[in-house]
Formats: structure tokens, C-alpha cells, sequence
């Protein structure tokens, strides 16, 4: 077999995950939730009229107070919604997947024992001083 036919073995396997049925189950549920299709719009509206009136050179600061108060407000209640927070985990987990596959692949074509390679990012202490960089 080709490299091919096995990287589309991988992509069924994907598919067959359980974090694969959970993003599109949470992305379907996202999607149709009318609610917050209707603040996620509302709130790039308010975005777009910040930023149009970030680019004036006579800028009005209460109108930019204001906007920046009503998107800080959208996105607070945005978040809060169960559609949304359901997205956002299982799109964390489904990319979780597709990192571990990720750095399997990469050190492996950078001659690194695929199976023993590692498939995690190890934790960073937040001291670069002993680091071998970040990926």
C-alpha cells in the first residue's frame, strides 16, 4: 500500500473517533441553535461598527465606550450559552486528535521512531532557559 491509501485509512479511522461524532453532534447543534446564530451576527455587527468608527479620524470615545461595552456584554452571554460552550469542548477535543496525529507525523518524518515518538506537547514550566523551543 501507498502512503495515500493509508493516510486515507487514517482519515476513516478519524471519522470512526468518538471525539469526531462529538464535534459534529456539538457543531450541528451550534449551528441550528437560532439564538445564538442571532448574537454571534449581532456581535460581529457591533464589531464591525467598532472598528468603522476606530478608523475615523474624529472618533466619538462615548460611541466606542459604548460598542466595546455591548460586545464585551454579547460575548459574556455568547459564551455562557450551553450550544456554544458544548462547541468549544468538543472542538478543543477534536483538535486535540488532530495535534497528537500531527506530531506523530512530523517527528516521524524527521526520522524519529514512530512508535515511540511522542504525541504530546510536554508541559511547559514557563522557564525558556532550559528549553528546547517551543513547537
Amino acid at each position: 500500500m501507498d502512503i495515500i491509501t493509508k493516510t486515507r485509512e487514517l482519515g476513516k479511522l478519524i471519522q470512526q473517533d468518538e471525539r469526531y461524532a462529538a464535534y459534529y453532534k456539538a457543531k450541528d447543534v451550534y449551528d441550528s441553535d437560532e439564538k445564538l446564530q442571532q448574537l454571534i451576527q449581532e456581535f460581529n455587527l457591533k464589531r464591525m461598527q467598532l472598528n468603522s468608527e476606530m478608523s475615523k479620524s474624529e472618533k466619538d470615545g462615548e460611541l466606542l465606550n459604548k460598542l466595546d461595552d455591548e460586545i464585551k456584554s454579547l460575548y459574556g452571554t455568547i459564551m455562557a450559552m450551553d450550544s456554544m460552550d458544548a462547541f468549544n469542548k468538543a472542538k478543543d477535543a477534536m483538535d486535540g486528535l488532530l495535534s497528537q496525529i500531527n506530531m506523530i507525523i512530523t517527528y516521524s518524518a524527521n526520522g524519529e521512531d514512530p512508535d515511540t515518538c511522542p504525541y504530546e506537547q510536554p508541559s511547559c514550566g514557563g522557564n525558556c532557559g532550559s528549553c528546547g523551543g517551543c513547537h
